[in-house]
């Protein structure tokens, strides 16, 4: 087992190789396709309801293993190491995802594993860590399952405490994504806390509706009604507040304080244009080979390319961002923007430096 030390010098030189040189060698080639991150998009299917999702579908597929690493294959050839697993819930088909993370891991690329954790148990989370998961996203919206926010941290108490207790044993990172929603608010503080006192980060969304000119009609939530309404404003408000408070103290969170504020403009109906990368250093990678801009899109109908013929063409990037960019505050395509602004790379030294 590895101690505090190693650990977090593993985790430094990984983050160097897997974010530093990619981001670097994307700015060289600026005018080319150089994604520092693409998720692969790997199961439409899901083993719970939330009701705010509408990028699951149970009548859709799942990626084949030959997809998978062609596109592992092809993502390696163009510089990107960061390749974040999504669903619909991954863990549907454990033996695949295993066989996925091994094959990145192998080729030297950052696996990274967000999972609702109901399909976890002490075998696959030990097999994974073997298998070299770099990072392991954990959804949690709330303390107990309430109506349309199953992903409760007493379903998946013992899960998650495995989980921390192998951390520094095989190396990989640990940290809550957190959905805000209208009915939560008090959760998403106390899961803060619980992840601050189990030395793990925090990554916070805005529950946002679909898009009106993305097919979702597989959606069966529209009236789910769990989107911050303006009675509830002033307390999201204040936990936001509260959130940017404790980042600036040292608590370790993915967004970016920026990010954070424009959630507040974003709950009364829009945000400024802020430089999304998506089809630029950023992308998705669906089912069967073929490409999306950023998980959002992943139901936009445009032939954007598929696995080694990419078409994201700018002015058609633009043309969507005029339409999407205002409803949006994705938390990994913002904190990108943020990050290619050049005065925003001290800020980002400092603060890995501070949380270790």
């Amino acid at each position: 087992m590895m101690n505090g030390f190693d650990y977090k010098f593993r985790n430094g030189s990984r983050a160097f190789r897997s974010w530093v040189i990619p981001y670097l060698n994307s700015r060289i080639h600026s005018d080319e396709f150089r994604p520092v991150l693409c998720y692969l998009f790997t199961d439409w299917k899901c083993n719970i309801d939330c009701h705010y999702c509408h990028q699951y579908d149970n009548n859709g597929g799942g990626m084949s293993v030959d997809t998978a690493f062609a596109a592992i294959d092809w993502l390696k050839s163009l510089g990107c190491r960061v390749i974040p697993i999504m669903g619909g819930e991954p863990l549907l088909r454990k033996d695949f995802i295993l066989e996925v993370i091994r094959y990145g891991s192998e080729n030297d690329c950052f696996m990274y594993l967000p999972t609702n954790g109901y399909l976890m148990d002490k075998e696959f989370i030990d097999e994974m860590g073997k298998a070299g998961v770099a990072a392991v996203n954990m959804a949690v919206d709330c303390i107990a399952p309430r109506k349309g926010l199953p992903k409760a941290l007493l379903a998946i108490e013992p899960q998650f405490r495995y989980l921390v207790q192998q951390q520094e044993k095989y190396g990989y990172l640990v940290f809550f994504n957190i959905n805000i929603c209208g009915t939560n608010l008090k959760d998403v503080k106390l899961l803060t806390e619980i992840a601050h006192q189990n030395n793990i980060g925090t990554d916070y969304h805005l529950n946002e509706p679909p898009h009106d000119f993305v097919n979702t009609e597989h959606y069966k939530h529209r009236e789910a009604a769990l989107f911050v309404t303006p009675d509830r404003y002033e307390e999201a408000e204040d936990l936001i507040d509260w959130l940017i408070k404790k980042q600036r103290r040292g608590w370790p969170m993915v967004n970016s304080i920026e990010h954070l504020r424009a959630f507040k403009n974003r709950m009364r109906g829009g945000i400024k244009t802020w430089g999304c990368r998506a089809g630029q250093n950023g992308a998705l990678i669906r089912t069967d080979g073929t490409l999306s801009p950023c998980f959002d899109m992943i139901c936009y109908d445009h032939n954007w390319g598929r696995i080694g013929e990419p078409r994201f063409n700018r002015e058609e990037l633009d043309n969507l961002k005029q339409r999407c960019m205002p409803f949006c505050s994705s938390t990994c395509f913002h904190t990108m923007s943020s990050y290619y602004r050049l005065s925003s790379i001290p800020e980002w030294v400092r603060k890995h430096m501070r949380v270790g």
